[in-house]
């Protein structure tokens, strides 16, 4: 049976058993606890930002995949808003869940966001994560050199070396798994689909232009984030940059 269907197939409801929920076993963590080690960046307040307002309907009949970027950075008010619009926590119920802007199944938001920064306005270049409860960026790799690893591991698009910035969301499967056992894996992927839509969507306010990206080597791609492919995952990327011959 190929692999696609079998998995569609042995993630029917029939096919699971109590989940970990059901047996009382302690919920993971909201978020992966942030390495003491890496200096942290407070990022201006979601409230704080002047973002030019952007009609949904004209925002939805523009949105495309954008490959060519102007030479120009984007601003860290701009990459606040695009990290805020992507998984921004609006509030939270004490340790259980967290509610963001955009849905996940049974509010688990089994994802961390790390951005590698090519052109982004004060801030270094480099690989970050994403602390969404707090609101922070934090340092993880100050390699100036990423932008080609990560291209070259993106089966060679070039485009990624040319943005300002790469959204990368890592899937911690058991925050979903928990309550959903191995159904959660469907969940997973839709819940990317939520996630990088709300990109696009934002990228045009701040005339940005987004390429989701799902072609890439995953097992190289994870030696480059330091994770272990199995408990965390790279599910998705995506590129964001200032459009060509665009009116600001």
């Amino acid at each position: 049976m190929p692999a696609g269907h079998d998995f569609m197939e042995k993630t029917k409801y029939k096919y699971l058993g109590m989940s970990d929920q059901e047996k009382r076993i302690p919920q993971p963590p909201l978020e992966l606890p942030a390495d003491p080690n890496c200096p942290r960046i407070n990022l201006p307040k979601p409230n704080a930002l002047k973002i030019p307002p952007k009609d949904l309907r004209r925002a939805i009949e523009e949105r495309h995949s954008v490959r060519a970027y102007d030479k120009k950075p984007i601003s860290l008010d701009e990459l606040t808003w695009l990290l805020w619009c992507t998984q921004g926590v609006k509030h939270t119920a004490g340790s259980y869940a967290t509610f963001r802007t955009v849905p996940s199944a049974g509010a688990r938001h089994a994802f961390e966001t790390y951005i590698l920064a090519n052109d982004v306005t004060d801030l270094e270049r480099g690989l970050y994560r994403y602390l969404a409860l707090t609101h922070q960026l934090q340092l993880i790799d100050p390699d100036p050199s990423l932008h080609i690893t990560i291209a070259e591991a993106c089966l060679n698009q070039d485009f990624i070396m040319r943005s300002a910035a790469v959204f990368l969301w890592v899937a911690v499967p058991y925050r979903m798994i928990w309550r959903y056992g191995e159904r959660g894996y469907r969940e997973l992927h839709k819940d990317a689909g939520h996630v990088c839509q709300n990109l696009y969507l934002a990228a045009g306010a701040i005339n940005c232009g987004v390429c989701a990206i799902a072609a890439y080597d995953d097992d190289v791609m994870h030696t480059i984030l330091k994770i272990d492919g199995m408990t965390q995952f790279l599910i998705y990327l995506a590129t964001v940059g200032k459009m060509v011959n665009q009116q600001e």
